[in-house]
C-alpha cells in the first residue's frame, strides 16, 4: 500500500503496488459496519460486473474483485482491483483551453456511448469523474451507479448539480440521462457555474423534485464566456433539455456535433 487517495461512506481507494510484478493498481475497500451498509457492497460489486462488460481504453478497467466472508457465509468486506488511473479530474484541473475542452468531451462522449451500446448507462457524469491524463486523453471513473438501460431506481441517485429529471422522479434511466449529465459537466467547465435542476440548492435528501417545465433554462454558455462557440452553447442547451425525447438521439449525435464544432473552430483559427 502505497498512499490513502480517496474516501467514501463505507469505503477507502488506496495506489497499491503489486509486490511480485511491481504493478501499480488502484484498491477499493469497501467494509460493512452493519446491516444499512449492505448496500455499499451491492453498489461496488455491481460496479465490477458493469466494468467487465464494458472495456474501452476511456473506461476504467477492474480486473479483480476479492470478498471476505464471515463465518464462511456473509461477506464482511469487499476490495476492487482497479486500473491505476494517473490523472486529475476536470474538477480539480479544467482544461487548458475551449479546443482542449471540446476534445475532452468528445472522448468522454466516446466512453459513455460505447457503455449504451453495451447496455448500461453510467448515470453519474460530473466533471470529477472524468480524469484528464497527461498525454491528452482521459478516462472514465465511478461505475457505482451504473446500471442497465431502463432501469428504475428505488432511490434518488446522482449528483444534486448534474442530475437528470428522470433520476430525481425515479423514473427509466436510459442514454438520454448520460446525454443529460455530460451536457451539464460541460457547461460547469466552459462556465464554472451549474445549470438548474431538479435538486438544485436541495441536497440529496429530496424526494420529490421539479416537474421538466418548472426548472429554469441554463443562461447560455457563450452569454457566460465570450470563447464558447453559439453552436457549442446550443449543444449544451440541447443536452440538458428537461424531457429525454428533447435532447440529442444519440451520444454519437453529440459527438458529431462535438466534432463540427471542434473542426469550425480550426478551420476559423487558420483564418
Amino acid at each position: 500500500m502505497l498512499a490513502k487517495v480517496g474516501e467514501g461512506a463505507a469505503s477507502f481507494v488506496y495506489v497499491v503496488m503489486d509486490p511480485k510484478t511491481k504493478q501499480i493498481k488502484a484498491l477499493k475497500h469497501v467494509i460493512k459496519h452493519d446491516k444499512k451498509d449492505q448496500r455499499f457492497l451491492d453498489q461496488a460489486e455491481s460496479e465490477y460486473n458493469v466494468a467487465q462488460k464494458v472495456k474501452s481504453q476511456h473506461i476504467r478497467n477492474i480486473e479483480r474483485i476479492i470478498k471476505t466472508r464471515e463465518k464462511l457465509i456473509s461477506v464482511r468486506e469487499l476490495f476492487l482491483v482497479m486500473e491505476y488511473v494517473d490523472g486529475v479530474s476536470l474538477e480539480r484541473l479544467p482544461p487548458d483551453s475551449v479546443e482542449q475542452a471540446i476534445q475532452f468531451f468528445i472522448q468522454a462522449a466516446e466512453g459513455l456511448g460505447h457503455m449504451h451500446r453495451c447496455g448500461f448507462v453510467h448515470a453519474d457524469m460530473k466533471p470529477n469523474n472524468i480524469i484528464r491524463m497527461s498525454d491528452g486523453t482521459v478516462k472514465i471513473i465511478d461505475l457505482g451507479q451504473a446500471c442497465a438501460i431502463g432501469t428504475k431506481k428505488e432511490r434518488i441517485q446522482g449528483t444534486p448539480d448534474y442530475i437528470a429529471p428522470e433520476q430525481v422522479h425515479r423514473r427509466e434511466i436510459t442514454p438520454a440521462t448520460d446525454i443529460y449529465n455530460l451536457g451539464a459537466t460541460m457547461y460547469w467547465v466552459l462556465t464554472k457555474k451549474n445549470i438548474p435542476t431538479a435538486m438544485s440548492g436541495k441536497g440529496d435528501s429530496l424526494v420529490e423534485g421539479l416537474d421538466g417545465a418548472m426548472i429554469a433554462r441554463p443562461k447560455p454558455a457563450h452569454e457566460i464566456n465570450g470563447k464558447v462557440p453559439p453552436a457549442l452553447s446550443e449543444l449544451i442547451n440541447d443536452c440538458v433539455e428537461p424531457e429525454p425525447e428533447n435532447r440529442p438521439a444519440t451520444m454519437d449525435a453529440v459527438m458529431e456535433r462535438l466534432g463540427r464544432v471542434l473542426r469550425e473552430m480550426r478551420d476559423a483559427a487558420k483564418g
